[in-house]
């Protein structure tokens, strides 16, 4: 039987910026604006938020992980502006309140996106903005070719991942999501995350498929997608392929913005 959640991996998310991870909020920020951040993890970028919005802003970061929320509120403890909250996309308690509610890598966790949206929509003030910055998992893409060991994983994750309702190809599928919610002048953008041998980064972020595999592998094996011979392999040639061969991973993202109507 397939796992019906996840726990994200608290070093993957630590290591995100808000001007390097989220570029299309970044460029919307300025100083007094309320931002509402669903699935804010950590808070690496929540905390970017709070200040780019500054002390006359107001920043809340929502995450339904509590020991994330611990790791976030003791990292960023300083930041006046900025609180952190146990909740859901699926059950928000905000209406009307925030210039900007953004979701980044959240709603490809989630099995009903249209009434994630809807909570997002709800939660903005009249003409505020919903953006949402998300995977489609289905172009990702490396080169050159990773080892066969590593794409049975992949494939295994992607399997795993669509049992479970979660859409492989979110990204794609944001703008159709937002006008049906009645969001208005909706915009996407390509905002791929990229790294490239020769990066000062790239050791860290390139090892980013060796810590899903260590974090969501249990939930593989238990959903029978793999088996933990098939995870240490995977890891294994994954690790010596990065060493030696990779030059090129991209993955594939977009940003969708939508406007609240003025009149909700």
């Amino acid at each position: 039987m397939p796992a019906q959640s996840h726990r994200s991996d608290p070093r993957i998310l630590g290591r995100r910026t808000l001007h390097r991870d989220h570029r299309g909020l970044a460029g919307l920020l300025h100083p007094g604006l309320s931002v509402l951040d669903i699935g804010c993890g950590t808070g690496a970028i929540t905390a970017g938020i709070a200040e780019a919005v500054g002390p006359s802003g107001r920043v809340i970061g929502i995450d339904r992980d509590a020991q994330l929320l611990e790791i976030a509120r003791s990292e960023h403890r300083t930041l006046a502006n900025l609180e952190f909250e146990l909740g859901d996309a699926q059950a928000l308690r905000f209406h009307a309140e925030f210039d900007i509610v953004t979701a980044a890598r959240t709603l490809q966790w989630i099995a009903q996106p249209a009434q994630a949206i809807a909570n997002l929509k709800r939660a903005a003030k009249p003409s505020g903005l919903v953006t949402v910055l998300d995977y489609n998992h289905t172009r990702n893409d490396w080169d050159p070719d990773p080892p066969r060991e590593f794409r049975q994983f992949y494939a295994a994750f992607l399997a795993w991942r669509q049992a479970n309702g979660w859409d492989n190809a979110m990204a794609e599928h944001l703008p159709a999501l937002m006008q049906s919610s009645g969001l208005l002048d909706v915009k996407s953008t390509a905002h791929d995350e990229v790294v490239e041998r020769g990066q000062p980064d790239f050791g860290e972020r390139s090892a980013l498929w060796s810590e899903v595999i260590e974090n969501l592998g249990p939930q593989l094996i238990a959903g029978g997608y793999c088996t933990d011979l098939d995870l240490q392999t995977a890891s294994e040639r994954y690790r010596s392929w990065v060493q030696a061969d990779l030059r090129k991973q991209t993955l594939s993202m977009r940003t969708a913005i939508g406007r609240v109507p003025d009149g909700q």
